[in-house]
């Protein structure tokens, strides 16, 4: 009876394919409108759109379909919301979506998903749009491959690139952003990842979480954004192997880590931010095997974050390493390389002989008093550091990593496997 089942499903699976039609678009096709082809075509039908400037908005998909658009296939809203996906098992690839305005009623979008699951839009390039993707109540969708490029006049007038609202099994993959308040921005969004991106060039954050778990962001890189990523009232989020880089400004961070709990900040890189991350009531925090690289603070924590375990990382060439509000005895610092260590390592096993006390008496002060900066370079400063660390009195005493490397670690090597444990 399965067999007989499966054979019927198969027949009609091959009849469906055999009917699917595809449906060119163009000024001398079949097909003058965009509209008038989805109007017309049935579920698994291919939409093929030809080279041309197609002024077509409020574009709606209801049915399974691929629109697919050839090199120079151009969609202009005029201002207006483009194409609505409100079926499932819609690919939408390869085409030009332009000149979506800004508006203070409704959050317009280029591409909308709304309510559908099994989506693909793959390979696109949005030009000039409010918000590029806006995907709400959407499932098991990939969004791949696609250039988003906005023109940002303030975080008021500019949307996301890549806005996800009340998902979960997303795939968001291999796109390039730029130019918008948020690059990828995901509320209540969950069990999905986010790989292999570059945002850059955004008035707010390169990502931004809030309340989603279960979560995971890799290999993407993140730079010269207004923050690189922040990650608020979440849970279960892995963030492994993302670049990091030139976020700068007055309260600007490569990472910000808010009211999170349980989470992975593995293998990643932290270069030239005014901090490299900030967190604010983070527990159960896991820094494995990542490298800050000459930014202002490396790693800034606040209060209120308990259980963190700082492990086998590298701290080189920032002009402060650390700073913890508190007393910091719940947090756990082992095995880091800080190029500020000037310990000694008789039996030469690669380890100081001599624990290292990261926090600096002048970062105390600077956190109390910021106007303070302004003697970072002085021989006072060296002094007061230099009397501090022969006699602590205002520095937390236990903090303190009693395992410091001697060379910086190779990142992700096998050789440390024993400090993940």
């Amino acid at each position: 009876m399965f067999t007989i089942r499966w054979f019927l499903f198969f027949l009609g699976f091959l009849s469906l394919n055999a009917a699917a039609r595809t449906l060119p678009v163009g000024e001398t096709a079949e097909y003058p409108k965009i509209r008038l082809a989805i109007a017309d075509a049935e579920a698994g039908d291919t939409i093929r759109i030809q080279a041309g400037t197609y002024c077509e908005s409020g574009l709606v998909v209801d049915k399974p379909l691929t629109l697919i658009g050839e090199s120079g296939a151009i969609l202009d809203g005029e201002g207006k919301e483009i194409l609505v996906i409100m079926a499932n098992e819609v690919t939408v690839e390869g085409l030009t979506f332009c000149r979506v305005a800004t508006s203070h009623i409704e959050d317009r979008a280029a591409i909308r998903v709304k309510n559908v699951r099994d989506f693909l839009i793959r390979d696109n390039e949005l030009v000039d749009t409010y918000f590029g993707v806006y995907l709400e109540h959407a499932k098991k969708g990939i969004v791949r491959g696609n250039r988003i490029v906005g023109e940002p006049t303030n975080e008021a007038n500019t949307g996301n690139g890549i806005h996800a609202w009340y998902c979960e099994h997303l795939l968001v993959d291999d796109n390039y952003v730029k130019g918008h308040r948020d690059g990828i921005y995901f509320e209540f969004v969950d069990s999905s990842r986010i790989t292999r991106n570059v945002s850059e060039g955004q008035l707010r954050y390169g990502l931004h979480f809030m309340f989603s778990n279960y979560d995971s962001y890799e290999d993407n890189t993140f730079r010269d954004n207004g923050a690189g990523v922040a990650v608020m009232f979440s849970k279960f989020i892995d963030m492994i192997n993302n670049r990091f880089a030139d976020n700068w400004g007055g309260s600007s961070y490569g990472l910000l880590l808010k009211e999170i709990n349980d989470a992975e900040i593995q293998g990643n890189e932290f270069v030239h931010n005014t901090i490299g991350i900030h967190v604010e009531g983070g527990n159960r925090l896991r820094y494995l095997h990542n490298t800050f690289r000459q930014n202002g603070w490396a790693l800034k924590i606040s209060g209120g974050c308990m259980y963190n375990r700082v492990i086998a990382n590298n701290f080189i060439s920032n002009t402060f390493d650390l700073s913890q509000a508190g007393r910091g005895a719940d947090n756990e610092y082992v095995g880091n390389y800080w190029s500020e260590y000037s310990g000694y390592d008789l039996d030469r096993d690669g380890v100081g002989d001599v624990p290292f006390r990261p926090i600096k008496l002048f970062s105390y002060v600077v956190d109390q008093t910021p106007e303070a900066m302004v003697m970072l370079r002085s021989l006072f400063v060296d002094l007061i550091n230099l009397a501090e660390k022969v006699s602590p009195v205002l520095t937390p005493a236990n903090v303190q990593d009693p395992q410091p490397q001697m060379e910086p670690l190779p990142i992700g090597g096998e050789e440390f496997a024993i400090m993940e444990q």
